[in-house]
């Protein structure tokens, strides 16, 4: 018995597990544990509407999972890392000025940006744990011009205004979304993966805080509506840093930032992505997807 009520002692003393910590990057959280970008869905109902939303997807004509980064480094969207001792620079806005976050910011005159369109420009401000990212950016005699931009805190989460863009469509941070080398390279994404969509309805699901187009047809996916890989669709024939990448679309699923390509899934662009071995998603069909059940669209 005296055995028995130590051994019941020391359970009850033992302190409990940590808690997993969220995503982690320049000694910063990459949003708390809990924020909705780092839930895990895995277990999460399917929305009645799922097949629907499937569909409309679907019927735009390309049909299987693409990463949208590689190309030794080429593709994907660049990200800076800076310190606390950054210099601030001006920040001009052109598009939606009315709905960005005024400057200055701390990105350096020479950051990396995004080659293509959309032009995006990412920096974590390390010690403060505070990002700042730029959409149609371009240097401006001492600092930027860009047509949005916002500033998320690391720490705490905070979301955009309720109608409001950000650097992308949805009104989302970019980076929190991004697939990362070090990440897959370390064998584990803990987060939700960004995608894009050719056509989205006028509205928006939490956790985005911004629509992208003015289409009331309701089989659209609205944005920020997010879609998991289903449980059925085996995975173990894949190698790689694509295992890595479908592993997390299982878990925490993938969320449309934007209009753009269907099916095409953002990373961080790294020369060391192995072409190949990405090459391996493009056999993944939209149909091995089905799509968490979402709150309340707002408009």
């Amino acid at each position: 018995m005296r055995l028995l009520a130590l051994t019941l002692a020391l359970v009850i003393l033992a302190p409990a597990p940590a808690r997993a910590a969220g995503p982690q990057l320049g000694g910063c959280p990459v949003l708390p544990a809990t924020h909705a970008i780092n839930t895990d869905v895995s277990n999460a109902p399917v929305d009645p509407r799922s097949d629907a939303y499937i569909a409309s997807i679907l019927s735009s004509g390309n049909r299987f999972l693409h990463a949208d980064f590689g190309g030794d480094g080429e593709y994907g969207i660049p990200f800076r890392v800076v310190s606390a001792a950054q210099k601030l620079v001006p920040i001009t806005f052109d598009e939606y000025g009315d709905e960005s976050d005024p400057g200055p910011y701390p990105i350096p005159l020479g950051a990396p940006v995004e080659r293509g369109g959309d032009r995006h420009v990412l920096v974590l401000q390390r010690e403060r744990c505070r990002l700042y990212e730029l959409y149609h950016a371009r240097r401006a005699g001492k600092g930027w011009r860009a047509g949005s931009g916002a500033k998320f805190d690391l720490r705490s989460g905070r979301s955009r205004p309720a109608g409001w863009t950000s650097a992308d469509a949805a009104g989302l941070p970019i980076l929190p979304l991004l697939a990362r080398y070090d990440e897959v390279a370390a064998g584990e994404i803990r987060h939700a993966l960004r995608f894009t969509v050719s056509r989205s309805q006028a509205g928006y699901v939490a956790p985005a805080r911004h629509l992208a187009s003015s289409d009331d047809d309701p089989r659209l996916p609205p944005m920020g509506l997010r879609l998991r890989l289903k449980r059925s669709y085996a995975i173990s024939g894949y190698r790689g840093q694509a295992r890595v990448v479908l592993e997390a679309l299982r878990r925490y699923g993938m969320i449309v930032a934007d209009n753009g390509t269907d099916w095409f899934i953002t990373g961080a662009s790294d020369r060391r992505w192995d072409d190949d071995d990405l090459n391996q998603l493009k056999r993944v069909p939209g149909s091995a997807f089905e799509v968490v059940r979402h709150g309340r669209i707002r408009r």
